[in-house]
């Protein structure tokens, strides 16, 4: 199943003069994801030619040092970008002192002479999230949150997490506000920024078949699994204080089920979508107490087998508390208040060292009312699931019905897939080169608004508060397998399973 492969995208257009301003220049982020990114748009004649970049970060490094850093992380054929790099800037100092933001200034009047960025900016914040409130008040402190000319801008991009809580994302918001408006905020989740998630909108909104059924009246219920093989690495006391409620769930769970929940927008620009996406955010259920322990599964990788190779528990991982009680599993069933989805449970979940790096949306269709066959002819036949691979191998899988060849007249389950490698000759841009361009360029769509963040945290909160209040158990389950009993029984007590990957 192909698309027209001589079909080609327009180029992009060039992005304005501006400067990007990266804190954490140093960290792992700008180095394995910005600074690449950066690279590629540069290789495809996206970046326009009064781009420049200046990094931020407490490392002492000369300019000469940081220029070879980021031509370093481009592609090494592509000597324009080691080229280009070379006027890039650095400015060492700790986000917490004043003298960090006066030297920035200076670079950045610097650069507006000398290159002609014509006071643009825009800011990344590739910190830790302690960072992220003391350096927004700061850029307000010395008056380098607002542009200083009628047609120039200044933008801020804010990496997940947006908070911790609840309380603690409405506290950095206010920071945010006193500094910046909401319009030049860019709150960023990656996810959204992958073709397949993308493609959501594009399945549903421009497919005649199927938003006609996108409904309680044919939908079953929802399924949304976003597993990954991988332990936590180093990322032992991060994951320590989230936690696989905060650190998927919140944000890029959140975000799917709003797109795969949604009405069709009035329009396809970034308000259009982010009303609708904030409408189906407000419609799940928000559970607390006694429906938390009916309704939601926590558990714990133990040691087991990752491609035959023997992988330790959570609690073995570095700089994990060997008594830890975080959740790096999280299963949830919820229910969605609305006229389009009353009735159809929406089951999640994920987890680390699971049996496969996967994330998939299936949508489960009510059985035929009917079936004018035999028992025994239809033994293989399963409801009709639609599924949305987001990845890895991105595509679109459709089960249906179908007779066996033979003289008998069986039935089952056959599969129609697309895969977007297959049916595209072009090559997808990772979601970082996406979302950089974005905002360079000015779009939101693909960025988070306040209210978004709110309800999610919202939806997650009571949940938290109900954990750290009550004896809730903590399950367990060996790594390589798809998660702890508990979460087979959340299904299995409906009368349904998860679908394996």
């Amino acid at each position: 199943m192909t698309a027209d492969p001589s079909s080609s995208v327009a180029a992009a257009a060039m992005t304005p003069p501006a400067v990007l301003v990266i804190f954490g220049a140093t960290g792992d982020l700008a180095s394995r994801m910005l600074m690449p990114a950066l690279g590629a748009l540069d290789d495809r004649h996206e970046l326009g030619p009064d781009l420049t970049v200046v990094g931020v970060a407490r490392t002492e490094l000369s300019e000469d040092e940081f220029a070879a850093r980021v031509g370093d992380a481009g592609d090494p054929s592509h000597r324009g970008w080691r080229q280009k790099a070379k006027a890039f800037r650095y400015v060492q100092g700790d986000y917490r002192e004043a003298e960090t933001y006066t030297r920035l200034a200076a670079v950045l009047a610097d650069l507006d002479e000398r290159h002609g960025t014509a006071g643009n900016r825009v800011y990344y914040l590739a910190t830790p999230p302690s960072g992220f409130a003391p350096i927004v008040r700061a850029l307000g402190d010395h008056g380098l949150s607002k542009p200083d000319r009628d047609d120039a801008f200044v933008r801020i991009v804010i990496e997940k997490p947006f908070g911790h809580d609840l309380d603690s994302a409405i506290a950095l918001q206010h920071d945010v506000e006193a500094a910046f408006d909401e319009s030049q905020v860019y709150r960023i989740d990656h996810f959204l920024a992958k073709e397949a998630v993308q493609n959501l909108l594009a399945l549903r909104f421009s497919n005649a078949i199927f938003e006609p059924i996108w409904n309680r009246r044919y939908v079953d219920h929802v399924q949304i699994t976003v597993a990954e093989s991988l332990g936590v690495g180093r990322r032992g006391a991060f994951y320590e204080q989230a936690g696989a409620l905060r650190d998927i769930v919140q944000n890029h769970v959140m975000q799917v089920l709003a797109l795969v929940l949604m009405e069709p927008p009035v329009t396809m620009d970034a308000e259009g979508i982010r009303d609708e996406k904030v409408k189906a955010l407000r419609a799940v259920e928000v559970l607390s107490g006694a429906a938390v322990a009916d309704s939601v599964v926590r558990a714990r990788y133990e040691s087991g087998h990752i491609d035959d190779r023997e992988v330790l528990g959570y609690r073995d991982e570095p700089e994990v508390d060997p008594r830890s009680q975080t959740e790096t599993f999280v299963a949830m069933r919820l229910k969605i208040d609305n006229w389009r989805w009353a009735g159809v449970p929406v089951y999640v979940r994920t987890g680390k060292r699971l049996a496969a790096r996967v994330t998939e949306v299936s949508l489960h269709f009510r059985a035929a009312p009917h079936l004018p066959f035999a028992a025994g002819q239809v033994g293989g036949l399963r409801p009709n699931t639609l599924m949305l691979r987001i990845e890895p191998d991105e595509g679109i899988t459709l089960d249906f019905g179908a007779k066996v060849p033979g003289p008998s007249f069986d039935l089952r389950s056959v599969a129609m897939s697309f895969r977007y490698r297959d049916g595209f000759a072009e090559d997808s841009p990772n979601a970082y080169e996406r979302l950089l361009y974005d905002a360079l360029v000015g779009d939101p769509t693909l960025f988070i608004r306040r209210d978004e963040v709110e309800q999610a945290w919202r939806i997650v909160a009571p949940i938290l508060e109900t954990w750290r209040n009550e004896a809730v158990i903590l399950g367990r389950y060996p790594a390589g397998t798809w998660g702890p009993d508990e979460a087979d029984r959340l299904l299995d007590r409906d009368g349904r399973t998860w679908r394996t990957p």
